[in-house]
């Protein structure tokens, strides 16, 4: 098992700068450690799944269809996120429903809490595009959303004013790191599958769309028969369309070796379609961006802080990457600190 009680200045080499390492590196580099963050991509980040993210920070929300877990690692990380960066908009989130879906809302409702319902007015004065769209709504005050675009560069350079340090093309693993003073943490995603066989892709599509005929403040949560449609505003009249998450185990790499990040014709269509039921003037936005991310997950699709061998490994983190990495951050620091552990998410050998 990795030895706890560390130096306080103690080295921490952490692979992988998405968002899961990213907040590893703060939190280590504010408790005083020498942290070196290795990244195999530059700086632009547009191979990592955090690229790709929604960024929703929804706990309530995520409890309709998730473990407990998900909802009290979530909780917390709402505190870190208010407390590392306060200009984190935290306006909350709705969930709307058209009549055919009623059961479903109902269902949802009754499955989640920290809501308040909406009639149409109070909708339409929190959401004034939205007037006349749906009858009533499932307001979650506390959430929260960030944009994974603007917020992990934020993230980085808060990692550097600690006193952290970032390698950009550091194409290198764990084993690379061994018999190196220090803590090694590996938040590789799915390029540690090598070493963790039971992780899986799980493919995350989005569209990027752009219009000034709506305005929203927070995202939006529409009930669909298969899969709930999430419409997230972002700078400059555009806005996030996703929703669907499909397996895909061959890890999105062609023969070819380049990654797949495409979206497939139904997917697109469903979002399209979802879209435009909650406003109509979604039918004439702009089509700025089609991708798609691949989401390391378990086969239970819980996270996991695994110890084994002098290494630290944070992965599992699903389609919760953004809500959950504060949290796990914190739990990581905790134990390598002070030899606290919390059994329901680590695993020590």
């Amino acid at each position: 098992m990795l030895q706890t009680t560390k130096r306080p200045d103690s080295p921490v080499s952490i692979i992988g700068a998405g968002i899961a390492g990213a907040w590893q590196a703060l939190l280590f580099a504010q408790a005083g450690h020498a942290v070196t963050l290795h990244e195999r991509s530059d700086a632009g980040m547009t191979d990592a799944t955090s690229h790709w993210a929604g960024g929703m920070l929804a706990p309530y929300c995520e409890a309709e269809v998730a473990e407990p877990i998900i909802s009290r690692l979530g909780l917390r990380s709402l505190d870190i996120w208010r407390r590392e960066l306060p200009d984190t908009p935290f306006n909350g989130s709705l969930v709307v429903a058209h009549p055919r879906e009623r059961n479903d809302f109902e269902r949802f409702a009754g499955m989640t809490e920290g809501h308040r319902r909406l009639d149409a007015a109070a909708l339409t004065a929190l959401e004034p595009s939205l007037e006349g769209r749906f009858r009533d709504a499932l307001f979650f005050p506390t959430e929260g959303h960030v944009e994974p675009r603007r917020v992990l560069p934020k993230l980085h350079a808060r990692i550097v004013a600690a006193g952290g340090t970032i390698k950009f093309g550091s194409d290198i693993t764990a084993q690379d790191l061994q018999g190196l003073d220090g803590i090694v943490i590996d938040c590789r995603g799915l390029s540690a599958r090598e070493e963790q066989p039971e992780l899986r892709g799980v493919k995350g599509e989005m569209i990027l769309i752009e219009t000034s005929e709506v305005r929203l403040s927070r995202p939006v949560r529409l009930i669909h028969p298969r899969w709930p449609l999430y419409v997230i505003p972002r700078e400059d009249n555009l806005f996030m369309l996703g929703a669907t998450s499909i397996e895909a185990q061959d890890i999105g790499v062609k023969d070819t070796g380049v990654k797949d990040t495409g979206v497939s014709v139904r997917s697109a269509l469903e979002l399209l379609g979802a879209a435009y039921a909650v406003h109509p003037a979604f039918g004439e936005a702009r089509i700025v961006e089609f991708g798609s991310g691949l989401r390391p997950a378990f086969p239970d699709n819980l996270p996991r802080i695994g110890v084994r061998g002098g290494k630290i490994s944070v992965n599992g983190l699903y389609r919760h990457g953004f809500l959950l990495a504060p949290a796990l951050a914190e739990l990581t620091l905790s134990y390598v600190e002070r030899g606290q552990i919390d059994n329901e998410v680590m695993q020590c050998a």
